[in-house]
Protein backbone atom coordinates (compact mmCIF):
# COMPACT_ATOMS: atom_id res chain seq x y z
CA UNK A 1 0.00 0.00 0.00
CA UNK A 2 1.24 3.54 -0.86
CA UNK A 3 1.96 5.60 1.74
CA UNK A 4 0.30 8.53 0.14
CA UNK A 5 -2.93 6.79 -0.42
CA UNK A 6 -3.08 6.34 3.24
CA UNK A 7 -3.35 9.87 4.43
CA UNK A 8 -6.04 10.46 1.67
CA UNK A 9 -9.48 12.06 3.07
CA UNK A 10 -12.26 12.28 0.53
CA UNK A 11 -13.86 16.01 -0.25
CA UNK A 12 -16.99 14.89 1.33
CA UNK A 13 -15.71 13.99 4.69
CA UNK A 14 -13.44 17.56 4.40
CA UNK A 15 -16.69 19.45 3.58
CA UNK A 16 -18.55 17.95 6.72
CA UNK A 17 -15.47 19.21 8.65
CA UNK A 18 -15.29 22.43 6.80
CA UNK A 19 -19.42 22.88 7.52
CA UNK A 20 -19.12 21.49 11.44
CA UNK A 21 -16.53 24.33 12.05
CA UNK A 22 -18.36 26.92 10.39
CA UNK A 23 -21.64 26.35 12.50
CA UNK A 24 -18.57 26.39 15.25
CA UNK A 25 -17.75 29.35 14.37
CA UNK A 26 -21.36 30.93 14.20
CA UNK A 27 -21.50 29.77 17.95
CA UNK A 28 -18.58 31.60 18.97
CA UNK A 29 -19.81 34.57 17.68
CA UNK A 30 -23.34 34.45 18.97
CA UNK A 31 -22.18 33.67 22.36
CA UNK A 32 -20.78 36.78 22.60
CA UNK A 33 -23.97 38.87 22.05
CA UNK A 34 -25.06 37.60 25.79
CA UNK A 35 -23.90 38.42 29.28
CA UNK A 36 -22.57 35.14 30.72
CA UNK A 37 -19.46 37.33 32.58
CA UNK A 38 -16.24 35.16 32.97
CA UNK A 39 -18.46 32.27 31.04
CA UNK A 40 -18.12 34.05 27.68
CA UNK A 41 -14.17 33.32 27.64
CA UNK A 42 -14.58 29.88 28.98
CA UNK A 43 -17.33 28.59 26.24
CA UNK A 44 -15.37 30.84 23.55
CA UNK A 45 -12.54 28.92 24.63
CA UNK A 46 -13.88 25.16 24.96
CA UNK A 47 -15.20 25.92 21.01
CA UNK A 48 -11.86 26.97 19.95
CA UNK A 49 -10.76 23.63 21.25
CA UNK A 50 -12.93 21.93 20.03
CA UNK A 51 -12.48 23.30 16.28
CA UNK A 52 -8.94 22.76 16.72
CA UNK A 53 -9.41 19.31 17.15
CA UNK A 54 -11.07 18.60 14.20
CA UNK A 55 -8.40 20.98 12.23
CA UNK A 56 -6.03 18.93 13.57
CA UNK A 57 -6.97 15.30 13.34
CA UNK A 58 -8.80 16.06 9.37
CA UNK A 59 -6.90 18.85 7.79
CA UNK A 60 -3.59 18.72 9.49
CA UNK A 61 -4.04 14.45 9.13
CA UNK A 62 -2.53 14.05 12.55
CA UNK A 63 -5.60 10.92 12.53
CA UNK A 64 -3.31 8.71 10.36
CA UNK A 65 -0.25 9.46 12.72
CA UNK A 66 2.11 7.08 15.11
CA UNK A 67 1.00 7.07 18.74
CA UNK A 68 4.16 9.33 19.45
CA UNK A 69 3.44 12.05 17.58
CA UNK A 70 -0.51 12.25 19.17
CA UNK A 71 1.43 11.88 22.66
CA UNK A 72 3.74 14.81 21.78
CA UNK A 73 0.44 16.89 20.52
CA UNK A 74 -0.91 15.87 23.81
CA UNK A 75 1.31 17.45 25.94
CA UNK A 76 1.60 20.64 23.83
CA UNK A 77 -2.68 20.85 24.68
CA UNK A 78 -1.46 19.85 28.60
CA UNK A 79 0.42 22.69 28.80
CA UNK A 80 -1.78 24.79 26.79
CA UNK A 81 -4.34 24.66 28.93
CA UNK A 82 -2.75 24.64 32.16
CA UNK A 83 -1.18 27.77 31.17
CA UNK A 84 -4.27 29.24 30.54
CA UNK A 85 -6.01 27.86 33.74
CA UNK A 86 -3.13 29.45 35.59
CA UNK A 87 -3.84 32.99 34.08
CA UNK A 88 -7.52 32.63 34.56
CA UNK A 89 -6.81 31.60 38.53
CA UNK A 90 -4.24 35.22 38.31
CA UNK A 91 -6.97 37.11 36.97
CA UNK A 92 -9.86 35.85 39.15
CA UNK A 93 -8.38 37.04 42.01
CA UNK A 94 -6.85 40.34 41.18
Amino acid sequence: MNVIASHVTSYKTLGYVLILLLVFTTITINVTSYNLKAWNVAIALAIAGIKGYFVLTYFMHLKYENRIIRAFVLVVFSLFIAIFAITFIDYLYR
